[in-house]
């Protein structure tokens, strides 16, 4: 099965919220395959323990062989699956909210904005790694009750507790990998953990862009209006949330048009001006990339959507389970 050919794993949110911590363990078979066009709110972690896994992110893509984790950021379409030509990918993943610090340690492996590939870690702290996710699945699920488990189960970490365990578990798994990898060559000040007051900095550049997405926000007038320089707040914005100023904004003007999109009837020109995009030609482009289809087919397919939710025959079908949240 081509990349290009995978499914969708489901009609509206097929990733769980950002705000949640969502751990597993798949062994899957050749014919596995996810496709979320939309991307996804929450980041990607995954760790194969063996076979092969292939993913993408937006046009970039990487293997997953034993022994390396692979993350995606949210907000870019992206695909995975098993890899062509194996007989299995048996990986755990973990769909959760990335600390910022974990940005630069993963920064030196960047396959592309977004796309991370840690080379595979050597044996020694496989078992680790192993173990690290496993307390992961342990902590979430609480003291065994009744009947026994499934095998591969799906869990969410329930509570402050089990998701501050969660995340401290997944830091180690980060740690492990990316300082037990062969490290690929990378500026020095690309690997230092940004200071507490760079982040407060950053978070509220973001809150900016989040406000109002359609205002003629440059790297400049961010960087103004957090007393930084340019290039230091595109150097600090890009260490702590592992895109650049730019690419947030456009993924932000991006979101802002779809909900644009379905809530209203403006003209996709209109829509386009209304979310900064001063060329309804780039807009159409980079909507499509991000969406996989134009923007006058995705109202069409949203309004197609609520239509058929609302029918009789929407009663009878199944509410996704925890396993639709891989």
């Amino acid at each position: 099965m081509r990349a290009d050919d995978l499914p969708v794993t489901a009609a509206a949110d097929p990733s769980p919220p950002p705000g949640l911590v969502v751990t597993g363990r798949y062994d899957q078979r050749p014919g596995y395959g996810v496709n979320r066009p939309r991307g996804a709110d929450s980041w990607l972690f995954t760790f194969t323990l063996g076979g092969c896994g292939l993913l993408r992110q937006g046009g970039a893509r990487a293997r997953a062989g034993a022994g390396e984790l692979v993350v995606l950021a949210p907000g870019t379409a992206h695909r995975y699956t098993v890899a062509p030509g194996a007989e299995r990918w048996r990986f755990w993943w973990t769909h959760c909210q990335a600390r910022p610090s974990w940005t630069p340690w993963l920064a030196p492996h960047a396959v592309s904005d977004g796309l991370y590939a840690v080379p595979s870690v050597p044996d020694a702290l496989r078992g680790r790694i192993d173990a690290a996710f496993a307390r992961m699945l342990a902590d979430a699920r609480g003291p065994a009750k009744g009947a026994p488990r499934a095998p591969d189960p799906v869990v969410v970490a329930q509570g402050g507790l089990a998701r501050e365990l969660a995340l401290c578990a997944l830091e180690e798994v980060v740690l492990l990998a990316a300082g037990g990898a062969r490290t690929p060559s990378a500026a020095p000040d690309r690997t230092r953990v940004p200071a507490p007051d760079a982040d407060a900095r950053v978070r509220r550049a973001e809150e900016l862009i989040a406000a109002d997405p359609g205002a003629a926000h440059t790297v400049r007038s961010l960087a103004e209006s957090v007393a930084l320089s340019p290039s230091r707040f595109a150097h600090l914005f890009t260490l702590c949330t592992g895109r650049s100023p730019m690419r947030a904004l456009r993924d932000a003007r991006l979101r802002h048009a779809a909900r644009l999109l379905e809530a209203t009837d403006l003209t996709v020109e209109r829509v386009a001006a209304a979310s900064g995009f001063g060329s309804p030609f780039h807009f159409g482009r980079v909507f499509r990339e991000r969406y996989g289809v134009p923007p006058g087919a995705y109202r069409a397919g949203e309004r197609r959507s609520w239509e058929e939710m609302d029918s009789p025959e929407s009663e009878s079908i199944a509410k996704p389970s925890a396993h639709d949240c891989r």
